[in-house]
């Protein structure tokens, strides 16, 4: 029997990514846990309100989302963990202006360089809508095809509420491939 633990967020757990934009003339990171897709063509990304970061993708109307795997996890929980307003963290990571001109990081293995086309509020968060401008992958983490391979590029997860980050995991079959009725 299911017991109801009452209105709990439980789409977890979810990619890390780190949060990039253009403070006036130098980057700007947030470790972000709260993305999502919201149709083929659009990205969310939820952020706390009081995120010093926010008042320059607001103004930019650009940002980065740098996708997390262990050779970065250091500095991104770093980047999670001090506010911008109160520390520096522009040099907590190499980067480069991507096309758009939003900070893409170095070392991560994937970054999508996007602009904001709307801004969702609800008590305490704004999440902004994206559409994606470029896509930024190392090219060990292209297929033959020229499609992200995720099970080499293997993106840490967050979950949420013990604060924990996860491997991903293994293959265990393809989407659509379970055709035949489970019933019968």
């Amino acid at each position: 029997m299911k017991k109801n633990i009452g209105p709990a967020l439980a789409l977890y757990p979810t990619p890390v990514v780190v949060a990039g934009a253009m403070a006036d003339d130098k980057p700007t990171w947030t470790l972000v846990a709260h993305v999502g897709i919201i149709g083929h063509d659009r990205i969310l990304v939820s952020l706390a309100s009081a995120h010093y970061i926010n008042q320059f993708i607001k103004k930019n109307n650009k940002l980065t989302v740098n996708i997390v795997d262990e050779n970065i996890l250091p500095e991104a929980d770093y980047a999670g963990s001090v506010s911008g307003e109160k520390s520096d963290k522009s040099e907590v990571f190499e980067y480069e202006l991507g096309e758009s001109g939003a900070p893409v990081i170095r070392k991560a293995p994937l970054t999508m360089e996007c602009s904001v086309v709307d801004v969702y509020n609800t008590p305490g968060f704004e999440s902004f809508i994206c559409t994606i401008d470029n896509t930024y992958v190392e090219e060990e983490y292209l297929n033959e095809a020229g499609k992200i391979n995720y099970q080499t590029l293997k993106p840490v997860l967050f979950e949420f509420p013990a604060y924990e980050y996860l491997k991903t995991g293994e293959v265990i079959g393809k989407c659509l491939s379970f055709k035949k009725n489970p019933q019968e």
